[in-house]
């Protein structure tokens, strides 16, 4: 009988379970109860658009098969970057770029779209879409909203859609600098993070800086043009060279920065309107301009807040830009870039038609308008075109969030008085330009003055003492680099107290990081030590932890489908869930149980044809103060006595306040009529007693503490 505790390593050397399907269930039984933490309580899902599927059209081709579909990964692995954009640079046709997968549902749907909607119809892109110019489906906002709000590897996401798509090039948005994240870092992380998205399978790296700054973006075109991937260098677009009133932001000043970013290294030049402000004749002007004076190839980028920049990319167009962005038509528009099927069809049958099937360009069309009723929790909420766009000039990628920021701090009522803020803002910094995250600064502070009811004379006046959102102090300190015509000097005395600000790159100052030694502490903490792993924890310090946890506790959720990920299961629902290739779980919602005492529900399922079912705690009967929650035992602590297995009904038998005796009986575990007694490890004293007799636990759960 001792004969397992004697040969360790025999138990040691089994391969652990990793009960995938359990942790499903748990997740989709917590769902069911609580509801899911993004879903606002009163928002109720039609099931019934769950049990419609989104309409995939033809057949799945075959990795093979797509393989031999060419396009223009083909031809830029043929030609490498610098004959590529010399090709393109000569093709009359115009290119286009679908921003469905990233910048579109970053825009309109707060960034919230799951890898598993994308995956559906991957492989339809491959083999239908093959003259697209570019997929722009990773970077931005997607990297950390995966990790912090969907509970998903954004690596995952490049790696699977790269498998479904190997012939069309894929595009992400990289904030130089500050890689995907919100402050920068050191130059070591920016150049290696490169090399791993490369390796990955990333082929045109948009790269831009939050202040058109550029000794920050000379940063990034060096790490992409050394990994051999095609960098395209993005002017951010403010103000308005139309107008003679707004000498910072001319037309000048925009030929100039592009003739920098071309002897800097760039393979092509994009024009990035992040907020739709470029008007129509303005884009004329500036690519006429730009097709003059540089000779790398020139694409467009515009959100159609407004709702009349469909005709700043047809006289772009007439101009001889070379590349356009655009949406799939039911996630273009508004916050969204313009409408993909729109422009294709203005321009058949014209010198410059894209040769985009219409037909096939419908029916994916029809799969994203399927798609987008999942996520109506998630609109940005603006109904129609705004003009209000020309006066607070802010990014439709931000509006969204900062819509869900405004709700937040109980300013949702006063969203014009938002934008009116925000555009005093930008004047009080100088007018400066706005993309994230300079665009989050400005964001920031006109959430603090109206929350705090002040105004800008308030804020540049000294007698007030003022703790400022820590974003402006950076900002103001130089760290996110240097704005043109450089800062506000009483303003920046203002908040910086006596600190001194900073003139050369904040990158420059910040210490190599050792990879080896975060390696090392990500195995001790999480057990990974990937170099993907690496850098979301790099950048996402305080994300990853709990995305780590979330996969620990119920496995990896981006397999269910999404009506069930958001918003759980009604009865009698069934759905098949994929977690390994040809491994697939069929469950089945049956119903919830009434509460227990510690106001824990049953949930049961069918598994694949067998009962199941999970303990989950109704958090609304805590809330309610009908129960006690429930606490986890830390680990490692000597103090904390935790439950060994799950779904056990305990029987106590100490008291708080009782001396104990290393080796007496603690309470004893009942589950499956298995019965567990836990030993006091250690003499002491019981200070708290957590559970009572009769109660059902969870693995893990805190029993008692010693004093």
């Amino acid at each position: 009988t001792n004969f397992l505790e004697e040969r360790k390593d025999l138990v040691e050397q089994l391969p652990k379970r990793q009960d995938r399907a359990s942790k499903l269930l748990s997740y989709l039984g917590d769902v069911i109860v609580n509801g899911h933490p993004l879903v606002p309580a009163d928002f109720r899902f039609n099931f019934a658009l769950a049990k419609k599927q989104p309409s995939l059209f033809g057949r799945e081709p075959a990795a093979a098969e797509t393989q031999r579909l060419a396009g223009t990964r083909e031809k830029l692995l043929e030609l490498g970057p610098e004959k590529f954009a010399a090709w393109v640079r000569g093709q009359k046709p115009l290119f286009v770029t679908d921003t469905t997968m990233r910048d579109a549902h970053q825009s309109l749907l707060a960034t919230r779209m799951r890898s598993y909607d994308m995956l559906q119809i991957a492989s339809a892109y491959a083999e239908k879409h093959v003259k697209l110019f570019s997929l722009e489906m990773w970077g931005g906002a997607t990297f950390d909203t995966a990790l912090r709000f969907l509970k998903e590897c954004p690596w995952r996401r490049l790696t699977d859609l790269r498998e479904r798509i190997p012939n069309i090039l894929f595009q992400m948005l990289f904030r130089s600098a500050n890689a995907v994240g919100y402050s920068n870092y050191p130059d070591n992380v920016v150049q290696a993070f490169v090399k791993e998205a490369h390796q990955a399978g990333m082929d045109l790296f948009r790269v831009f800086d939050s202040l058109n700054w550029m000794p920050n973006l000379k940063l990034a075109i060096d790490a992409v043009r050394n990994e051999g991937a095609l960098c395209e260098a993005a002017i951010c677009y403010s103000g308005d060279i139309l107008d003679p009133s707004r000498t910072k932001f001319t037309l000048k000043y925009y030929v100039n920065l592009a003739k920098q970013m071309e002897k800097g290294g760039a393979n092509l030049l994009a024009i990035k309107d992040m907020a739709g402000i470029c008007k129509p004749i303005a884009a004329q002007k500036l690519v006429r301009a730009l097709k003059q004076e540089i000779g790398i190839p020139i694409h467009f980028h515009t959100h159609d807040c407004a709702g009349g920049q469909m005709a700043a990319l047809l006289l772009a167009v007439e101009e001889g830009v070379d590349i356009v962005d655009c949406a799939f038509a039911p996630l273009s528009g508004l916050t969204s870039q313009p409408s993909l099927n729109a422009l294709v069809e203005a321009l058949r049958f014209t010198p410059r038609d894209t040769g985009l099937s219409p037909e096939r360009l419908q029916q994916t069309a029809d799969y994203w308008e399927d798609v987008r009723k999942f996520y109506r929790p998630f609109e940005s909420g603006q109904t129609a075109p705004s003009a209000d766009i020309y006066l607070h000039e802010m990014p439709g990628g931000q509006y969204t969030n900062l819509v869900q920021q405004a709700q937040a701090l109980g300013l949702g009522e006063r969203w014009h008085d938002v934008g009116r803020m925000y555009a005093e803002v930008n004047k009080m910094f100088g007018d400066i330009v706005k993309v994230t995250p300079s665009s989050k600064v400005v964001g920031d502070m006109a959430l603090f003055m109206l929350a705090n009811n002040l105004t800008p004379a308030d804020v540049l006046d000294g007698s007030r003492e003022l703790a400022f959102p820590e974003s402006v102090v950076e900002f103001l300190e130089g760290k996110l680099g240097q704005p043109p015509g450089g800062f506000p000097e009483k303003l920046q005395k203002r908040v910086l107290r006596g600190r001194k600000p900073m003139t050369q790159r904040f990158g420059e100052l910040l210490p190599s990081v050792n990879f080896d030694d975060v390696r090392a502490e990500l195995e001790t903490k999480f057990q990974r030590s990937s170099n993907q792993d690496l850098f979301s924890y790099l950048m996402f310090p305080r994300v990853f932890p709990d995305f780590v946890e979330h996969q620990r506790r119920y496995s990896d959720t981006s397999v269910l489908p999404t009506p069930a990920f958001f918003y759980g299961m009604e009865k009698g629902e069934e759905i098949n869930v994929e977690i390994d290739p040809g491994k697939t779980l069929i469950i089945k919602f049956q119903t919830v149980g009434d509460p227990h005492p510690d106001g824990k529900r049953l949930v049961f399922f069918e598994l694949n044809g067998q009962p199941r079912e999970v303990l989950v705690l109704d958090r609304k009967l805590v809330g309610q103060g009908l129960v006690a929650g429930r606490v986890k035992a830390e680990v490692g602590n000597p103090a904390h006595v935790g439950a060994p297995m799950p779904g056990a009904v305990v029987n106590v038998t100490v008291a708080p306040g009782e001396k104990v005796a290393q080796g007496q009986k603690l309470l004893t575990m009942e589950a499956m009529k298995m019965e567990t007694t836990l030993y006091a490890e250690q003499s002491g004293t019981i200070a708290e007693v957590l559970v009572r007799a009769g109660m059902q636990v969870e693995g893990g759960d805190l029993l008692l503490r010693y004093g």
